[in-house]
């Protein structure tokens, strides 16, 4: 409705409606969030984690409703038709800004259990939605530098430990587990650095979802393989609030996950980590040519 607006206007409008949107929904979810500290009871924080999410979800909308009256953007989405929102998820995607958020929130809403992301300790500090995504119990991970490890090796797993404990919360419900196995966002100069063999990604870490997946005890044995292309490409979040991302395509693969990576030790047998990263590698490769063909077809347009 708005998308004539030139892209500084739009940007600046956009962001002050997102803005005060989670301004709007901060309030209720500090209550929320504070009643479900200050109350040991287990039923009770389930159903104060149920208000949560709902709200959660509900900003979710409202930020989808701005995004349509403000942005001209041509959405391609290819769904499976038997997405469950009472079912259980892991979701991988390929990673390049914070967009990526927008748009999996964008497609999923109301389709499959609110996303679970595991996010940077530092995020914690990010104004309103660091005590959000706190409250709606987001795991937080600190990665340590390999100087800490070597100065302090009790630190090692101290990450994996919080993968299991968050894991260990998402238990007996539908979740939604989200993980960018690339660890980061794509750069042509992190790729060129570690020499990734793959022509639009970087190499995947696949020890994070090993850990969910045994943590969640065979309770999650669906994936849901997100494959994000912008137009123009590589976008970032402010490109994609002032209106200069023109087209969005997203492709969904539901898989089913081999039964023997249900279980499985990462850390100590060889033999299965290998086996599950041969299996995360194949996946990317595809990935890769998906995208190489994602992108043909759109110059071809």
């Amino acid at each position: 409705m708005l998308g004539f607006l030139p892209s500084p206007i739009k940007g600046v409008l956009a962001s002050t409606l997102v803005i005060a949107n989670t301004i709007f929904f901060f309030i209720p979810v500090l209550l929320a969030a504070i009643l479900k500290l200050l109350v040991p009871l287990a039923g009770w924080r389930r159903f104060c984690l149920r208000l949560l999410t709902w709200m959660a979800e509900q900003w979710i909308i409202v930020n989808k409703l701005i995004t349509s009256l403000t942005q001209r953007i041509d959405w391609e989405i290819d769904l499976p038709g038997d997405l469950d929102y009472r079912g259980s998820y892991l979701v991988v995607a390929n990673h390049q800004s914070w967009a990526d958020i927008v748009v999996l929130q964008h497609v999923f809403s109301k389709r499959i259990p609110f996303l679970k992301f595991f996010l940077k300790k530092e995020l914690i500090w990010v104004p309103m939605l660091g005590i959000a995504w706190w409250a709606l119990d987001l795991p937080f991970m600190r990665r340590y530098t390999k100087a800490e490890l070597e100065a302090k090796p009790e630190l090692r797993g101290k990450d994996l430990e919080i993968t299991r404990r968050a894991c260990e919360r998402f238990k007996g419900m539908p979740v939604s587990i989200m993980n960018f196995i690339e660890g980061t966002r794509f750069r042509p100069a992190k790729h060129d650095a570690q020499q990734s063999p793959y022509r639009h990604l970087l190499k995947p870490k696949s020890g994070g979802i090993a850990f969910a997946l045994n943590a969640m005890d065979g309770a999650i044995s669906e994936l849901l393989d997100v494959t994000i292309v912008y137009e123009p490409h590589r976008a970032g979040f402010w490109d994609l609030l002032s209106g200069t991302v023109t087209r969005v395509q997203v492709d969904v693969q539901h898989r089913k996950i081999p039964e023997r990576f249900l279980h499985g030790d990462y850390q100590n047998d060889p033999a299965w980590r290998q086996a599950f990263q041969d299996w995360i590698t194949e996946l990317w490769k595809e990935k890769d040519d998906r995208i190489e063909r994602m992108m043909n077809e759109e110059l071809a347009k």
